[in-house]
């Protein structure tokens, strides 16, 4: 069975326009995604999936230097990518990573990989009581070809998982929770005070050469809490809950993120810690 972690990257961002490229202690974000998801040990490929932009060629040189696969897609249809991409490179097992993800920790993504292959599953992720910034999806290639041919609304086709969680009825999913709701703790880089955060993180642990893990982001956040307050006011999934609201869709009624509205965004809000 090929297992290929699919690193899903454009430079068009709505949010921060080039942020997989901006610099983290010399190197460009998207090095850094790679480089830790090099470190998981049930991964069997790496291919980043661009989009056909011009701008989007300094991506696939990037992953030529990192010595991964790369593959060119449309950059809308993020789903008809991703899918794609995994016949090209024959994958059985689809390990989803984005590349506004710099701190991905590889022993969490191997968690993933390892309940998806001994639990009879169609697809697993991470929950939100992980930090913002490990998200982790794993799911087959059945599962994903069957979202490909029946998805139809343009958000279901911007986000490749919807359809998988928006249909219980079809695949069979799960999550993995933490053992400590962490869900307040922000890692992922949609903004400046993301990124500013981020570089905090790596200016204290990132040794060339070296990788770091969740456990040592969570002690430094403890010794030094300021680095929280950077980025503390961002809001969770944020690009989906854009999308639904360009699609009409009220999210408080969208059942595939209720548990999210009602647990994360209104204690949010109200300045209170999930």
């Amino acid at each position: 069975m090929q297992i290929v972690a699919i690193i899903q990257a454009r430079t068009g961002s709505t949010r921060l326009p080039g942020k997989v490229l901006m610099d983290i202690v010399g190197k460009p974000m998207l090095w850094h995604v790679i480089d830790r998801v090099k470190r998981c040990k049930n991964v069997d490929l790496i291919v980043v999936a661009t989009t056909e932009k011009n701008e989007d060629k300094a991506i696939i040189a990037l992953a030529n230097r990192s010595n991964v696969k790369s593959y060119v897609g449309s950059e809308e249809d993020v789903l008809d990518r991703y899918y794609k991409t995994a016949k090209r490179f024959k994958a059985d097992i689809i390990v989803r990573i984005t590349a506004d993800c710099p701190l991905i920790d590889p022993t969490i993504v191997d968690k993933v990989i390892s309940y998806y292959n001994k639990n009879n599953v169609d697809y697993v992720n991470v929950a939100p009581t992980f930090p913002e910034g490990l998200d982790t999806e794993v799911f087959s290639f059945n599962a994903l070809e069957t979202a490909w041919k029946q998805a139809k609304k343009k958000y279901e086709r911007e986000h490749v998982s919807i359809y998988i969680h928006e249909n219980p009825a079809i695949f069979h999913i799960a999550s993995i929770e933490n053992e400590k709701d962490l869900s307040y703790v922000r890692i992922v880089v949609d903004s400046i005070a993301d990124l500013n955060a981020v570089k905090e993180i790596y200016k204290y642990l990132y040794k060339d050469g070296e990788i770091f893990y969740l456990q040592d982001i969570l002690a430094l956040l403890e010794e030094k809490p300021y680095i929280m307050e950077i980025n503390r006011d961002a809001l969770r999934n944020e690009g989906l809950l854009r999308s639904l609201k360009k699609e009409g869709i009220v999210v408080k009624d969208y059942k595939p993120l209720k548990e999210f509205v009602d647990r994360y965004v209104k204690k949010q809000h109200s300045g209170e810690k999930t």
